[in-house]
């Protein structure tokens, strides 16, 4: 069985650590083997695709030997497995549980179901009609039934449990009150319950070539069109919410479902982050920038800091001084796992730059790229960089002080978020590079790389090019201003996937809503008493544009 190293992944999308220039090349490719005996389960975070949304308070990387390893997604033995069923009631393809309850003992704001959904919607093949159970989540607090019924909106799942997306999407149900609408949340296939194989859905290709994209957006259509058939509400209309990967599925599902959901709500959906479409170097130089805007003493410190960690950590003495600097909780093995830490914390931290505090993804502050870049200017001149980058890498990890120690290698997957590994390699191929003016070592991307590296893990080759040959992508703007309607792409510009979205109207209802203080999908958080003027405006555009297209609905609706 190959081994390589597991890929990183963000709250929504997949953070593809790019290829590394020459010095690291020959040492990557002499490591890969060791690599994946060093590695662990994916990391608790999500840059997605995130990839991102608070109602409540959310419930509370792989080691190598060589610099700056690139990472790749894990593999899995080749053998298929039964699908994987809940049993259905009487109603057929439903099944219900019962409400439950968040860890702090508080009622969850929706109840749990589950669907007999298809396996393969596209083909008629032997095993395509198998069927396994899709959960979805249902909160009907304010919906209207009389004298029509009120709208769905629907949150297009991401990559992880759609509780955890749930929970902090609170902007759908701040405005649910408003609309009379009912709040769906559907999981996406492979992720949380819904793994049709159940555990076995990993081991193979055989059972993995099942998760792509379009199957999970079947899987959304068919869902929606069998629920509002079972609810009496034929001719309700659907909106579809998404953030980061979710967002991107959301504008996807209305341009290839228009006849299921009548408009679209995409934040931080970098739709645009394929092929050549965004300059490679875009992410980490928003990275970069965030940091550099606060203080040009913290980005400049940040840069410093990797070629110190390659340095000290050549040698097994300098890897004990590091592990006890960075309060390791056993004592780091590769210069690579630092370099990983710190790198996740500046990353995630930048993309979750909000302007009030969240627990998203960690428990953070308001402006935590601000709070960071305070910690690195308050130590006195010459002090150590390294103590200075663990200090403001800190803050990520252990914001609450109630940490006693760092898995700086190791960790588990809570959200569950380890199939975005094989999307990544067959589909959702984000080329990514770090320039000169990052504060990241310099790296580049390789096509040829990338898909050896996949088949190494999976062995399969991504489809490079598949992405913008199903959705398009290229000239976005003249293409969907001749037949698209009705999506909202919001980004804010703090938020380093926003270069890869959608950032000029296309159309009087392709609209773009840009904040530049804003970061990854800020307006789908519930809103709070402490919500820049700004953020309110965001979100009241918002709702006045998905106001115009229900509105508009319903007077074609009546007049038929």
């Amino acid at each position: 069985m190959r081994r390589t190293t597991v890929s990183r992944t963000h709250p929504r999308l997949l953070i593809l650590k790019p290829r590394h220039t020459t010095r690291a090349r020959a040492s990557c490719r002499v490591g890969r083997r060791a690599n994946m005996a060093a590695s662990s389960s994916l990391l608790a975070v999500v840059p997605a695709l995130l990839l991102l949304l608070l109602i409540a308070p959310a419930p509370a990387a792989a080691a190598s030997p060589s610099k700056r390893a690139t990472h790749q997604p894990p593999p899995f033995p080749a053998r298929a497995s039964p699908l994987h069923q809940r049993a259905a009631s009487s109603s057929g393809r439903y099944a219900a549980s019962a409400a439950a309850a968040t860890d702090n003992g508080t009622a969850k704001p929706f109840t749990a179901h589950y669907f007999q959904q298809e396996l393969d919607h596209f083909t008629f093949t032997p095993n395509a009609s198998g069927l396994f159970s899709h959960k979805y989540l249902l909160n009907d607090t304010f919906w209207r039934r009389k004298p029509t019924a009120g709208p769905l909106f629907v949150y297009m799942g991401n990559e992880g449990d759609i509780e955890w997306f749930a929970t902090n999407t609170g902007f759908m149900f701040d405005i649910a009150p408003e609309f009379g609408a009912l709040l769906v949340f559907i999981e996406h296939r492979f992720y949380g319950e819904s793994k049709p194989f159940g555990n076995d859905s990993y081991k193979s290709a055989d059972t993995l070539g099942y998760l792509t994209s379009t199957q999970a957006l079947a899987d959304f259509a068919v869902l929606i069109t069998s629920l509002k058939h079972n609810l009496s509400a034929v001719d309700a209309p659907v909106v579809v919410f998404g953030g980061s990967y979710g967002g991107m599925l959301a504008s996807w599902f209305r341009l290839k479902y228009p006849h299921v959901a009548m408009g679209a709500l995409a934040s931080s959906a970098p739709i645009l982050q394929f092929e050549d479409i965004t300059p490679w170097s875009s992410f980490y130089d928003a990275v970069s920038q965030d940091f550099k805007s606060e203080s040009l003493n913290c980005f400049s410190v940040i840069k410093a800091v990797w070629d110190v960690l390659d340095d000290r950590g050549s040698s097994d003495t300098g890897l004990l001084e590091l592990s006890k600097t960075f309060r390791a909780c056993k004592t780091v093995r590769f210069p690579s796992s630092l370099s990983n830490w710190l790198w996740t914390a500046f990353t995630y931290t930048a993309m979750v730059d909000y302007p009030t505090p969240a627990n998203f993804m960690m428990n953070l502050p308001a402006y935590p790229v601000k709070e960071m870049c305070k910690i690195i200017d308050s130590f006195p001149a010459g002090a150590d960089v390294v103590e200075k980058a663990f200090a403001a890498a800190s803050l990520y990890y252990n914001y609450t002080g109630d940490q006693k120690c760092f898995q700086v290698e190791g960790g588990d997957d809570p959200h569950g978020l380890s199939g975005w590994g094989w999307q990544a390699c067959t589909e959702m191929v984000m080329p990514m590079t770090v320039s000169n003016e990052s504060m990241f070592p310099p790296s580049g991307f390789s096509y040829e790389e990338k898909s050896e590296g996949c088949f190494a893990s999976y062995e399969v080759r991504p489809r490079m090019n598949w992405i913008t040959t199903e959705y398009g992508g290229h000239k976005i703007d003249k293409v969907l201003k001749k037949f698209g309607s009705n999506i909202i792409f919001s980004n804010g510009m703090r938020d380093p996937w926003s270069r890869g979205g959608v950032l000029k109207n296309i159309s009087s209802s392709i609209i773009a809503l840009v904040t530049e203080k804003g970061a990854h999908h800020l307006d789908f958080r519930s809103a709070t008493k402490d919500d820049p003027d700004w953020v309110v405006e965001q979100r009241r555009q918002e709702v006045e544009i998905i106001h115009g297209w229900i509105d508009q609905y319903n007077k074609y609706i009546a007049q038929m």
